[in-house]
């Protein structure tokens, strides 16, 4: 058969990866996992008898449901990663030889990640907006970019407890804080004010006419 030529192990494995995974990624009415499920179908086939191909079909189908376990439920990756190595486990095995077997696992690898692509195409599965930071975080949703109780240190006075050059500890409002200059030393126990915040770090700059 035309799998005989070790390469288009890549080529079905990739294919099979990329449309399978980017079922779960991307909303596509079932027509990508279709397709993908085709192709996979083909390579275990082609090398497998049909005791084996049932086996090495249901492990490299259980990697894609530990997928989808963690990206509805855990949101951590460590489902995720075994699932990836399911597949990459399953493929591997049922070839007939390391030089497919490489190119089968590359396949699976290439063909995941380049199902990412399908994200600037079709409208997303809403399961993945924690674990893939697909949903923006704005202020009109919610969420900050920036620490609101170091936002409102903006415009306030403090004094430096330690040498800033240009790292160092502050004390604002009888809070201390790690706070940077703007490539300044500033010598401990000089009065100083924040100009700028970006997340929790602090922007600070001296009052000359204090000490």
């Amino acid at each position: 058969m035309f799998l005989d030529i070790s390469w288009m192990s890549f080529v079905i494995v990739g294919l099979g990866t990329l449309f399978m995974v980017g079922e779960l990624l991307v909303n596509m009415r079932g027509l990508s996992a279709f397709l993908g499920f085709g192709f996979i179908a083909i390579y275990f086939l082609n090398y497998l008898e049909p005791g084996m191909f049932i086996i090495m079909l249901i492990i490299y189908l259980i990697g894609l449901l530990l997928i989808i376990i963690d990206g509805k439920v855990i949101n951590d990756g460590t489902l995720a990663t075994i699932g990836a190595l399911c597949m990459i486990f399953s493929v591997g095995f049922s070839s007939p030889n390391w030089t497919a077997g490489l190119y089968a696992i590359s396949g699976v690898i290439i063909g995941g990640v380049s199902s990412l692509f399908f994200l600037k195409v079709f409208p997303k599965r809403k399961m993945w907006g924690k674990l893939a930071l697909l949903d923006q975080l704005t202020e009109e949703k919610g969420y900050s970019t920036m620490n609101k109780t170091y936002k409102s240190l903006i415009g306030h006075e403090g004094v430096t407890l330690t040498d800033m050059h240009p790292v160092g500890t502050v004390r604002i409002n009888q809070q201390d804080y790690s706070a940077v200059s703007n490539g300044q030393w500033i010598e401990k126990n000089k009065a100083i004010v924040v100009k700028q915040v970006d997340g929790t770090k602090i922007l600070v700059e001296p009052i000359y006419n204090k000490k």
